[in-house]
């Protein structure tokens, strides 16, 4: 009758849910209006995705690398000049540091579940 199986990635999918407000504030500060834009569409559609697909995993490590400062060093790159406007001792600084260490374990256990999945 119903299918009531939960994906390989239904914790990333609640994750996404649940961190929606602060996963979209992180990346307007991060990463302006784009990455702010890139990043509603693809907690949209990772939440109404079935499976993941490559271009899914794909935006998901271009917004763990934004979340993660991985390209603020870069001078041609719009995340730097969005860096150098933060304030380390802001409180948000924090909240940001969890929100990606989360993000991250989320992320290491959907990848350790899909190596698993496929190896079967």
């Amino acid at each position: 009758m119903f299918d009531l199986t939960t994906p390989p990635h239904g914790e990333l999918q609640d994750f996404l849910q649940f961190h929606s407000e602060a996963l979209q504030n992180a990346s307007l500060l991060l990463g302006g209006k784009p990455a702010l834009k890139a990043s509603i569409t693809l907690i949209d559609e990772i939440c109404s995705a079935p499976v993941l697909t490559r271009r899914l995993q794909q935006d998901l490590v271009q917004l763990h690398e934004l979340l993660s400062l991985e390209h603020v060093h870069d001078l041609s790159r719009p995340e730097s000049a969005y860096f150098a406007d933060l304030d380390p001792a802001a409180p948000y600084v924090e909240d940001l540091c969890l929100l990606t260490e989360a993000l991250q374990d989320v992320l290491l256990r959907l990848h350790h579940r899909l190596d698993i999945s496929r190896a079967a």
